[in-house]
């Protein structure tokens, strides 16, 4: 068992939150690979063999640049919030087809106080919306058994903080799953303390996320077309 994370990577973040600002976060860069930046790339290529027990149509890519894990450097272009960095780190575990077609992920978040692991299709376009919502009317009996199984649902939620106010049009409102067709983002995510983040057993804990969550990504990735 291998730890990556520790409490200087918390440390690392929380401070980063106070002082968002290049000078800082220049002089403080050393800190940020060895703390954050490196070990969630061990992490990510070391995920990689418990994810092809998934589907190998996933990838948990290492690679630093194009590869699972997202820049720390914000897009400010079109935000009013102007600060240069995310004060949280996260990777994408992605399918092999997700720069042809929209495509859902497995996510771990790495934040103090805010981590989770998750997975699903996050932030799509309504075409996309829509071929989910008639996907789930359509097959509701698997839909039931991959996103509503009793197991997984004491270990996850749904992420609901973009739904429709009222249900899609087209839609019979006595469908037994109404609400789950106001999603704009079907995603299943359980939250992590920070103590399981620095954990010695992070990477097995993972693991059987990765597993627990592979049936819903499934159905997600069949209303899409998308191999499993």
């Amino acid at each position: 068992m291998s730890r990556y994370f520790s409490d200087a990577s918390f440390k690392f973040l929380r401070n980063l939150d106070r002082h968002n600002d290049k000078p800082w976060f220049a002089e403080h860069k050393h800190e940020y690979e060895e703390h954050v930046r490196q070990p969630f790339l061990r992490l990510i290529a070391d995920l990689q063999p418990d994810l092809a027990q998934v589907s190998t149509h996933y990838l948990a890519d290492p690679r630093t640049v194009g590869g699972s894990l997202y820049r720390i450097y914000r897009d400010t272009r079109y935000s009013n919030d102007k600060a240069p960095y995310k004060p949280w780190q996260g990777a994408r575990l992605y399918h092999e087809r997700r720069k042809q077609v929209p495509a859902p992920s497995f996510y771990v978040h790495l934040q103090p106080g805010a981590s989770f692991i998750g997975a699903g299709l996050w932030h799509q376009e309504p075409d996309i919306q829509r071929r989910v919502r008639q996907f789930i009317f359509d097959n509701p009996g698997t839909w039931k058994a991959t996103a509503h199984a009793p197991a997984l649902r004491r270990r996850y939620g749904f992420e609901d903080s973009e739904m429709l106010v009222r249900p899609p049009r087209g839609f019979p409102a006595d469908f037994e799953f109404i609400d789950d067709l106001r999603h704009r983002n079907w995603v299943l995510l359980r939250h992590v303390d920070d103590a399981g983040m620095t954990s010695p057993r992070l990477r097995q804990t993972i693991a059987a996320d990765l597993a627990a969550l592979g049936p819903f990504v499934d159905y997600l990735c069949a209303a899409l077309d998308l191999e499993f």
